[in-house]
């Protein structure tokens, strides 16, 4: 699985880079939250999660790694989805719906990940 998140994590680094390079070539700098979001969540943490899954693979591999990845990869876009749109002019339901579920979906995620590193990282142990 520690593949999958670092193919992940360079998709939303190119994400967040190009999303750099349009605000500021459009001067529209107020989605400076949402571009710290893709760059901070989406490619650091995620990153840092396929690092960790691959120098611990059995973490990676076992039910709780597959769920957190799945839950993670489908929670974080809809999250950043709410967030840009707060400035495109989206129905504030919509936005409060696609922010609230996608940030509680992340958040279980992080907790799976967090169950998942303590019953699975082990010293001394790579397997």
């Amino acid at each position: 699985m520690g593949s999958r998140w670092i193919k992940a994590a360079v998709l939303y680094f190119l994400l967040g880079v190009g999303f750099g390079i349009y605000m500021h070539a459009t001067v529209q700098l107020q989605w400076g939250a949402t571009h710290a979001h893709i760059n901070v969540v989406g490619w650091l943490t995620t990153a840092i999660i396929g690092v960790i899954y691959s120098i611990y693979p059995k973490a990676g591999n076992h039910p709780l790694g597959v769920a957190h990845f799945w839950l993670y990869q489908i929670s974080l876009p809809v999250l950043l989805f709410g967030m840009f749109a707060i400035y495109a002019k989206v129905p504030m339901m919509l936005i409060q719906i696609c922010v609230w579920f996608g940030g509680s979906m992340l958040a279980i995620s992080i907790i799976l990940f967090i169950i998942n590193v303590y019953k699975n990282v082990h010293s001394g142990s790579q397997e």
